[in-house]
């Protein structure tokens, strides 16, 4: 009877009407209690993501510890890099796992006892020493993220059917958006403070630890390890077309992610209160798209690609219009701005996880996410360099930048082969 539950709760949630002609028997047989598995701790870990957001939440916290603004400016680039950085490295790691699941299983369980080390320094520290620790600990948790992001494609390609693997992802995007949505209106109710701040960073740590439990359950094959241990083969680069296309475009689309901070800029709002109302901009995009991109990926995860770089592009252009004609200062202008960029963002998230399991080969999925995302996290510093560059003329040219990028995404997106 459970069986049967959870197999219509994951037709109706998915859209599976059939078997998975990509998964063995046995997979097929635990596909929807796996699925329903993953949608539960994707969406744990997704709430504590936006429970901890470096770019607002944290932000906020180490101003109101009086850290100096060098350790809040480090916070996105430690967050961001630091989760792509190390992934060639622990592909070897994963490659010698029988169950993937355990990578999966430590790297969340590494992000909750992170969180909670930021917690006790909160409380017990101010100043630039609550700012080092404070972004060491982050440090370790983008490491440990780094974890769960190389070993999750391999681990959803071996659990989940071709044809819907977006819409589990989708799903948890929705569900969590929701949760921070309440945050963020408890956020304007209340007013941010120090402990309400501190409670959900906390909550944060509880709930990746959970994940971490729900996940060790997964009914997963085993897997036949890579004794080579090494780091992924570099030569796939230029030996795999369609790798490399993808992290072309990939890599165009990165000022959806770095883009943020200068709206803030231009906004000429950045009081300590907007911080309700900049998580209610993102956690209403992920909440209202997620899901659609989710289902849309499974359909065309390149096309979904394009359409998000279109957005980007229309959102970072109407910011700096907006800007230029004096407008950049009205209330809920900005965030308004932010809005249309996150759902452009999660566009991306959707698109290209899908697209690089899809179109990676079984048993290298693993090797392409590690390599993929390596290249992507040193873009990601490169591009921010250049943003910042671009800044040093105005955050508004920074913005430009990042909207010409985004344009050529669509191009690049529409040029690579279609893998659903």
């Amino acid at each position: 009877m459970t069986k049967d539950i959870s197999a219509e709760v994951f037709e109706a949630l998915s859209g599976a009407d059939d078997d998975a002609p990509d998964l063995s028997d046995h997979a097929r047989q635990a596909e929807a209690p796996n699925g329903l598995r993953h949608m539960a701790s994707l969406s744990m870990t997704k709430v504590a993501d936006g429970l901890i957001d470096p770019k607002l939440v944290l932000s906020w916290l180490l101003n109101a510890l009086g850290a100096p603004a060098v350790f809040v400016g480090l916070l996105v680039p430690i967050r961001e890099a630091g989760a792509l950085l190390p992934q060639m490295l622990l592909a070897g790691w994963v490659g010698r796992l029988r169950h993937k699941k355990w990578a999966w299983t430590v790297g969340s369980a590494g992000q909750g006892i992170a969180a909670a080390v930021i917690v006790l320094v909160a409380l017990m520290l101010e100043g630039a020493a609550a700012g080092a620790m404070i972004c060491a600990a982050l440090a370790v948790l983008a490491v440990a993220r780094s974890a769960c992001s190389v070993s999750f494609k391999e681990i959803l390609g071996k659990t989940v059917g071709k044809s819907r693997r977006g819409a589990i992802t989708g799903t948890a995007g929705t569900a969590s958006s929701g949760a921070v949505l309440v945050f963020a209106a408890i956020l304007i109710w209340q007013g941010a403070s120090e402990v309400l701040v501190i409670s959900a960073i906390a909550l944060a740590a509880v709930l990746w630890l959970l994940a971490a439990g729900l996940f060790s359950t997964l009914n997963e094959e085993k897997s036949e390890t890579d004794d080579r241990g090494g780091l992924p083969d570099i030569k796939l680069l230029w030996q795999e077309q369609d790798l490399r296309r993808f992290i072309i475009t990939r890599g165009l689309l990165v000022g959806t992610a770095l883009a943020p901070p200068y709206l803030v800029v231009i906004s000429e709002r950045a009081e300590l209160e907007q911080l309700g109302a900049m998580l209610v901009a993102s956690a209403a995009a992920s909440f209202l798209s997620s899901y659609v991109w989710g289902r849309l990926s499974d359909r065309s995860s390149r096309k979904v690609l394009a359409l998000a770089g279109f957005v980007a592009a229309l959102a970072l252009f109407g910011g700096v219009a907006l800007s230029w004609m004096g407008f950049g200062d009205t209330p809920y202008a900005i965030p308004g701005v932010l809005f249309v960029l996150m759902i452009a963002y999660h566009g991306v998230r959707q698109g290209r996880s899908t697209y690089l399991v899809d179109m990676a080969p079984k048993d290298e999925k693993a090797a392409y996410a590690a390599l993929s995302n390596t290249v992507i996290g040193t873009l990601l510093l490169v591009a921010g360099l250049g943003g910042g560059l671009a800044a040093l003329i105005s955050a508004q040219w920074a913005l430009v930048v990042f909207g010409v990028m985004s344009l050529a995404a669509v191009a690049s997106a529409l040029s690579m082969r279609e893998v659903e």
